[in-house]
């Protein structure tokens, strides 16, 4: 695994405005825009991929179970959507597969994890997918209860899981 340590640098509120509009062309964090900038540009082995979407993922289903606890039930939402999107991103990865384009992304997660639910005969990987979607518009809409938030939070800690255990 990757060693992933946070860095505190200093640029320009241009640069990180045009760095930031980038990212989110492209459907990602900030954080996932830069490193894979970074990952590319020094031209690192293909596996450096695979765990930075793994780290992605860890960190994202942290921040959803801390946000949950403050009951911050949106972010949670965007959290453990962003986790499921990572660990797929993960399995792309390890296949030599890049999930990239915004325009494109959305459209290619929801065939890739169609395709692995397929190869795996695993129909729930779908009901749980379809789950962490919802909770993508909930990071939008805020129409889900509490409850449902931190039931569907579970589903996506499932979805990972699962998925987790085919990259060992």
């Amino acid at each position: 695994m990757l060693e992933m340590s946070a860095v505190t640098i200093t640029l320009p509120s241009k640069l990180i405005e045009n760095v930031r509009r980038m990212a989110e062309n492209e459907g990602k964090s900030l954080e996932e825009y830069i490193a894979e900038v970074l990952l590319r540009q020094l031209d690192m082995d293909p596996e450096a991929d695979v765990e930075l979407h793994l780290e992605l993922c860890e960190k994202y289903l942290r921040e959803a179970e801390d946000l949950l606890a403050r009951k911050d039930y949106v972010q949670a939402s965007e959290k453990a959507w962003g986790a499921a999107s990572q660990i797929l991103k993960a399995l792309a990865a390890r296949e030599g597969r890049e999930l990239r384009s915004h325009a494109e992304l959305w459209r290619e997660l929801w065939e890739y994890a169609d395709e692995l639910a397929e190869k795996l005969s695993d129909r729930e990987l779908r009901y749980l997918w379809r789950t962490a979607n919802a909770l993508h518009q909930n990071s939008y809409e805020n129409w889900m209860s509490a409850r449902e938030v931190e039931l569907s939070v579970r589903d996506v800690e499932r979805f990972v899981e699962r998925l987790r255990s085919i990259l060992k």
